[in-house]
């Protein structure tokens, strides 16, 4: 019912009751007022906004309160169109709030969203902005994000970038926020001013990630691409400024300067930036970039005037102006390996090597060639060269000898001396080149003036390796020019000069083997023989083994063919002094030709003395190969007989497989002279170093020598032997049951075809299998009658002995394999089978051990039988 104000009254229900009280009696509660607020959840949005009211109007201070409140009136106009009337009012809401809450962030936030929905854009920039001057600064962060999209979502973008300026004051470190968003909205001309203080700005970090470099390129894509739109920056100064700042990226920053012009329409400028950095850049990846972009242009200038030319009709200007622009890109292409020659040259201007390609390059263009010669020798430092300096010093007298310009060509040798070269070999090559020059123009007096000139000894001497003595003093001692010298005096000069000059080059001491033998060769020639062995001489006395080697070999070949016998004490001195410490490596030679003097011209024991000498001092690999020839020598000199003690001591000295090689030998001699006794005695003594399994040839040889001059007797010691050497050899276990189980298996049946398991009980039946036939083969061999023994004479020829060989023999003596001659007469077959028989049993225990190891069987003590006679009682 209206009351007499005209208002309506707040109707309370009944459950309203307690908590109107507990208002009454705490009205400064906020907890009083929540509790009612949230029993009235439910109730109509009036009473609900009444209870509110109401608490504020108690409380205007509480945060909690305006905030649940303004939430709920905002909850209320949700879904409404956003002219209706209580927008208004929420807004009203709002603005009470904020008299008392102006330093609260989120009321602020929540107002400026509000506001932001309602699109009331001037409302909600004055919003923002008295939101920003009301919280203090710390705040303003959760502010600007707002504001900012905000902004970026207004169609007319000049609100945006000052609210991005006023943004960039308060944080600078986001500008490439602001960059983008100008690229966006078309406004590349700030942009790019904005981007220019950001590189310029050291301190800045790019909150992208991006350097200094990254962000320099975005600047120079973004003025080179946009010239039209960016008018505030001087971008020729801007980009050079780079190519000083950034000179790793050269061929990029080139191009894009050229690029800004090209779209600038200033195609002679791009031309002459692109001159400029062809001219300029110092490696092949930038040159290959810049080339690339260049030769591109003027395509596209060519295919451009072609298209223009074919819509406007023919013209005598526009083809003429076709041509230049043809004749222009055919040059650039065909300058390119020039270009990429002088790109190199920059790199290192010191390249010899380059320069010789940049001559050929200009091929046919004589003047040219000459101006690069002349700047070649004037910029190569030799100190600092990659390659041979003088080359080109060389090269350019060259090019004026092959034009016919001699004079030109001296001049260029002359001033090619006179350079401080690195090296000593350098200035001598270019003498010897000024020499040979000479000589291909037949002015022999004028080339050994220039070699003797050369070789002439300066004021000031120097080492030859001393650095710090320029190589114009160090010269003389160059053997390259000597030798040089050498040559042409023996050609041209006389007898007493080119002596002179050998012996010049023989007190400087820079003098090698090969010269001293030149040397003594040159005065041989001249039939002075004794003067050419002093060259020897001289030459012995300046070096030392192995370099005087070939000296001695020469000089001992020559004296002996001089001489021959006539001098041999004189000789048998040189040689003594040849052999004094001279390394095993060269002594054969040596040895082999003083024993052949000896033999020729001296005394035969002496021979033979030098031969035994040369056995002990050879290296040990030519031992064996001296003392074949010492005992051919001995044999024929002195007879077979003397050569016995050669053999031993040969036997003694040389290794294994040699030694078996010359007891063979020594053994053949003896049966061939008939000691058969002796030859028998040199086969026992070689056994002991011969292992059956690997030397099957020995004991074949001497199972041969026994058929033809042994009896039963000898063969029998002879297996005897046999047997022992091999156990000697075979003393592991695991080798003798392997052999053994491989004998057995061939013999029965692999064990490998026995089924998993049973192996070891598999091996034992078989070795029982084999004793057993060897038992029952012994008591066939014990009831045999035993034949007579039958003696072969010792003298008996080999010959004979095929032809007897052939005949039927009752008495002959059968010979099996090398493992069947066990069987000896009467007791000695007894004793044979027994010993047969204890191997295979001492077999049979090993495999049982092995069985035991592998299958677990219940053990057992072994009976006595298995033993034999081995056990004691």
């Amino acid at each position: 019912m209206p009351s007499l104000s005209g208002k309506a009254d707040v109707l309370f229900e009944d459950d309203d009751l307690p908590y109107e009280e507990e208002i009454i009696r705490n009205p400064y509660s906020v907890k009083c007022w929540m509790r009612y607020i949230e029993h009235k959840q439910n109730a109509q949005k009036s009473v609900l906004n009444m209870i509110y009211e109401r608490a504020l109007k108690e409380l205007p201070g509480s945060y909690k309160l305006w905030y649940n409140y303004l939430r709920e009136r905002r909850k209320q106009v949700k879904g409404k169109c956003i002219t209706d009337p209580a927008y208004e009012e929420v807004n009203n809401c709002h603005e009470r709030a904020l008299v008392f809450m102006h330093k609260m962030p989120r009321i602020w936030i929540d107002y400026c969203q509000f506001m932001v929905s309602q699109c009331k854009i001037t409302r909600s920039r004055r919003t923002f902005d008295r939101a920003l001057r009301a919280l203090p600064v710390t705040q303003h962060p959760r502010i600007w994000p707002l504001y900012l999209r905000f902004g970026r979502n207004l169609p007319l973008p000049e609100t945006a970038i000052r609210v991005f300026r006023r943004y960039l004051k308060l944080s600078p470190e986001n500008a490439e926020e602001y960059i983008d968003y100008l690229h966006s909205v078309g406004r590349l001309d700030e942009a790019a001013l904005r981007l220019a203080a950001v590189v310029n700005d050291e301190n800045f970090v790019s909150k992208e990630g991006k350097s200094n470099y990254q962000l320099w390129h975005e600047l120079c894509d973004l003025i080179s691409q946009n010239p039209d739109k960016v008018t505030s920056l001087k971008v020729g100064a801007i980009i050079r400024g780079g190519l000083t700042r950034f000179t790793d990226q050269l061929g990029k920053l080139w191009c894009s300067l050229a690029d800004y012009y090209i779209r600038s329409g200033h195609f002679e400028k791009a031309r002459d930036v692109y001159e400029e950095a062809i001219l300029t850049v110092v490696t092949v990846r930038d040159f290959t970039q810049v080339f690339d972009s260049y030769a591109q242009f003027e395509e596209s200038m060519i295919a451009a005037k072609m298209e223009t030319t074919s819509e406007l009709g023919q013209d005598e200007d526009e083809d003429i102006d076709l041509e230049l622009r043809l004749a222009r890109f055919e040059l650039l292409i065909t300058r390119r390996p020039l270009l990429l020659n002088s790109v190199l040259l920059r790199q290192n201007p010191h390249n010899v090597h380059e320069w010789h390609k940049r001559v050929k390059l200009y091929e046919g263009q004589p003047r040219q060639i000459i101006n690069t010669y002349t700047e070649a020798v004037q910029t190569v430092d030799p100190v600092k060269a990659t390659g041979k300096p003088h080359s080109l010093w060389v090269s350019f007298a060259r090019f004026y000898e092959d034009n016919e310009q001699l004079d030109d060509a001296r001049t260029i040798f002359e001033k090619a001396t006179k350079v401080n070269y690195k090296q000593v070999d350098d200035l001598a090559a270019v003498w010897c080149e000024y020499g040979e020059m000479e000589l291909r123009h037949e002015n022999y007096d004028q080339a050994l003036r220039i070699l003797r000139k050369a070789t002439a000894i300066p004021s000031r001497k120097a080492e030859y390796f001393d650095a710090s003595e320029p190589v114009q003093n160090r010269v003389y001692k160059s053997l390259k020019v000597w030798s040089m010298l050498a040559d042409l005096e023996e050609s041209l000069g006389t007898f007493q000069s080119t002596k002179a000059v050998y012996d010049r080059i023989i007190d400087l001491r820079i003098a090698t083997p090969q010269i001293i033998i030149n040397y003594a060769m040159f005065l041989e020639e001249h039939n002075y023989f004794e003067d050419s062995f002093k060259a020897y001489e001289r030459g012995i006395a300046l070096f030392k083994w192995p370099n005087v080697h070939d000296i001695w070999n020469t000089y001992l070949t020559k004296f002996i063919d001089r001489y021959g016998g006539k001098k041999l004490e004189r000789a048998r001195d040189l040689f003594e002094q040849a052999l004094d410490r001279c390394p095993p490596k060269y002594a054969k030679t040596i040895y082999l030709l003083y024993a052949k003097l000896e033999e020729e011209y001296g005394l035969a024991r002496h021979a033979m003395a030098v031969y035994e000498r040369a056995t002990a001092a050879v290296e040990p690999e030519e031992r064996h190969q001296m003392f074949n020839i010492y005992i051919k020598r001995a044999a024929e000199i002195y007879g077979v007989t003397h050569t016995r003690a050669i053999y031993q001591k040969a036997i003694e000295v040389l290794p294994d497989q040699h030694a078996r090689d010359m007891c063979l030998r020594f053994a053949d001699m003896e049966s061939k002279l008939g000691e058969i006794d002796r030859a028998r005695a040199i086969y026992s003594y070689c056994s002991q170093i011969c292992d059956p399994r690997l030397t099957a040839h020995f004991w074949q040889t001497w199972k041969e020598f026994e058929i033809r001059h042994g009896n039963e007797d000898t063969i029998r010691e002879m297996l005897r032997i046999k047997r022992s050497v091999q156990a000697t050899y075979n003393t592991q276990v695991n080798f003798m049951s392997s052999q053994m189980l491989k004998a057995t298996t061939n013999a029965t049946g692999t064990v490998s075809d026995l089924a998993p398991g049973q192996s070891g009980v598999d091996d034992m039946r078989l070795l029982e299998q084999k004793a057993q036939q060897l038992a029952a083969e012994a008591e066939q061999d014990r009831s045999k009658p035993k034949d007579k023994i039958l003696f072969v004479r010792s003298d008996t020829s080999r010959s004979e002995l095929a032809e007897l060989a052939k005949q039927a023999n009752p008495d002959e003596i059968d010979i099996d394999d090398d493992e069947d001659e066990d069987a000896e007469d009467g007791e000695p077959d007894d004793t044979l089978t027994l010993h047969k028989l204890f191997h295979f049993e001492l077999q049979l225990l090993i495999i049982y051990m092995r069985v035991i190891s592998e299958v677990q069987l219940e053990q057992k003590s072994v009976p006595t039988a298995v033993f034999g006679g081995l056990k004691d009682d």
